[in-house]
This record gives C-alpha cells, structure tokens and sequence, in this order.
C-alpha cells in the first residue's frame, strides 16, 4: 500500500518467500509446459510436507474446502455429522453441499472448540461422523472426541483449517482422526495463494483421495471412483514450496507477537484470552473476548478510525444462520461469537504498531466504561 493508505493495519497479511525464488519455479513451469494433474511440484510440495509434519499421507488439493468434501465423500458418509457452529461457513455448508445434515453442538467456555461434554447428547441413529474445528489454531481435545467416535462407531474428520504445525505430544494433531483437513488460503500461516490437503495415515483412503479429486482416475490412467477436479496447481504448489522454507520463522514471530499482546493486555479484566493448554497452538491469529458485544463494536470503531481493522470471526455463530435451520440454542457460542474480535497479526506487524494498538484499546474500554 502507498500513499494515505501506507498506515492502514488490516487484520492479516501473508507470509511469503523471495518473489525471485518464486520466479525460478514459474519459469520451470514456462519451459516444461506442466501446469497441472498432480505435476511434479505438487508431488514434491506432497513429500516436503509429509517430512516436515511428520506424517504418512499428505494429499494436496484446490483449497480447504475441497479437502473437506473429498474427506466427506471417501468416507462414503450419509446422515447427520456432529460439527461446532463457531467455524468459518464452509465447515458447515460443506456437510449440506455432501447431502449430510450438520447437528451443532456447544462450545467449550474457555478454549472455544467443540464442548466434548455435549456431543453424546446429540447423537442419534442417523450420526455418521463427528466434525470439530481446531479453531484459530488450538488443538481440540481429540482424546475425549475419539473416545466418543469409537463408543459410537463414527468417524471424526479433523477441520484442522487454521491448524498447520501445531503438536500435541510431540506429534503432529493432523494424524487424528480419519483425516484432516487443512487449509493453504492466502490468510492462513502457510500459504498456496489458495490450496489445501488432506491428511490422514491411511494409506487406502489417502488413495481414493487421489482419485477423488481426479474425476475418479486411478494410477493407470483408469476411472474406477466417481470423482471431481479438486486439483492444486502447479503454481500453487511452486508458492507453497517457496513458503514451506520460512514457516519455521514465521511460527516463532508469530508465537512473539502473540505473547507480545498478551503481556500488554493481560491486566485487562473486560478481556478474555482463549485458553491454549499446554501452548498447543501455532498462534495464526490474536482473537480477544470483550465482556460485551457494545463494547467490542466500540472498541473496532475506534481501531477503525486510525486506520486498523481487526475482524470477527465468527460472527454469527452458524447455527443461527437462517440457511440451516436449527431450533436449539446454544447458549456459549451465542455469548462468544458475539464479543470475539481478531486483532493484526503478521510478520511484518510491528512491535510499535502492536503497541499502538492495545494503547487504543485500554483508552476505549475505559472511555467506554464512563458511559
């Protein structure tokens, strides 16, 4: 951004390698002509994150979305699937979009992913699967979630979108569940522009992934699976080459910055942090809870009127759009999707301008609080 809009701090930008490295690629993309049907750079990108993860099957796909409905369909699922309704709308459009029902469930008070304690209560005959989120990032408790999967013989399909590089135990949480499924948008912590993957340590639905999103090819060129064009490109997987060297970095900035607006922060009592257990998070995002959605929309006006612009996610909370439907409430998320706001953070973010920010947000609440 130039001119009057160089100050303007939106809530994310991406982390991106040399522009010169990416070149490299795009001209072997121009001399070989390979521009796509699971080219070489999206198998090496599939083997490259399969090292670095540490994981078995890495399928890489057009974006996180299509690695949810490929996930959905190899699975061969039907029914209703239990899901969180603090998500992003693809999680739950996704379920409709594969003629499943989404059954939304409570969240967690303190951490805000799926309340393990309220999945029980919404099975019924027709639950197929079991659909939580790692939201902004922060592991899911995915021992109790599957201990209730394998009472109920149902299979859990991670949403693992903000979910890149987060362990649990010393070990990658994308290896839970049947598969994962992780997004490479433009505003998540590794990106292909846009992309994503599946993962999973199956090796047979890892290949029926394969052929999923290749209208139903095989190895042998045959089509043996219904199937659909849910390919990553070669461009795409050439960004994500440049990127995956610098993820390590961008972790650790991100993980800085965080604590930075923590500690600027944390003597706020009209502030609630999302409880992150045992640091299981890769820290993508700054979401803060304010004890009043009035309060939260004064706070943003001011940050708006110099120039930084924070986001809601996720607001309104899914169930209550009025495309799914659903009766029930839900008492938790209908406090917390209203009062969370995402503050800035990227790499380039400064300390100064985080400074700035939270300068800006003490001075609202207490100028808020004398109303």
């Amino acid at each position: 951004m130039t001119g009057k809009n160089s100050r303007l701090i939106p809530v994310t930008k991406p982390s991106l390698g040399p522009l010169s490295e990416y070149v490299g690629f795009l001209e072997e993309i121009w001399d070989t002509g390979i521009m796509t049907h699971n080219g070489p750079f999206v198998q090496q990108l599939e083997l490259v994150l399969q090292n670095y993860l540490d994981v078995k099957n890495v399928v890489c796909v057009s974006s996180g979305t299509t690695a949810l409905q490929l996930a959905i369909r190899a699975l061969d699922l039907s029914g209703e699937i239990i899901t969180t309704p603090f998500s992003f709308i693809a999680t739950a459009n996704i379920i409709s979009w594969e003629h499943c029902q989404p059954v939304f469930v409570d969240i967690d008070q303190d951490t805000w992913n799926m309340d393990p304690n309220k999945i029980e209560e919404a099975i019924t005959p027709n639950t197929s699967a079991i659909l939580p989120v790692h939201v902004f990032g922060t592991a899911c408790t995915e021992f109790d979630i599957e201990y209730i999967a394998g009472k109920y013989n149902l299979r859990v399909i991670y949403d693992a979108a903000h979910a890149m590089s987060v362990n649990r135990g010393g070990k990658s949480i994308l290896e839970a569940g049947a598969v994962s499924c992780v997004s490479f948008h433009a505003t998540k912590l590794f990106t292909t522009g846009e992309g994503g993957a599946c993962v999973t340590e199956d090796d047979d639905l890892a290949d029926r992934i394969k052929r999923l999103r290749f209208f139903g090819f095989d190895k042998n060129k045959d089509i043996v699976d219904e199937g659909m064009n849910g390919k990553m490109t070669e461009i795409s997987a050439a960004l994500g080459l440049v990127n995956i060297k610098r993820l390590s970095r961008v972790l650790e900035n991100r993980g800085e910055k965080y604590q930075l607006y923590v500690e600027l922060l944390i003597d706020m009592p009209d502030l609630q942090f999302q409880k992150i257990d045992r640091g299981e998070s890769n820290f993508s995002y700054m979401p803060i809870c304010f004890q009043t959605e009035k309060m939260l929309i004064h706070v943003m006006t001011e940050l708006n009127k110099n120039g930084i612009f924070p986001k809601r996610y996720f607001f309104p909370a899914l169930h209550d759009l009025p495309i799914f439907d659903y009766r029930n409430k839900l008492s938790v998320v209908e406090t917390i999707s209203s009062t969370v706001v995402c503050l800035p953070l990227y790499d380039t973010l400064s300390e100064e301008d985080i400074r700035r920010i939270c300068t800006i947000i003490k001075k609202a609440i207490g100028v808020f609080k004398q109303y």
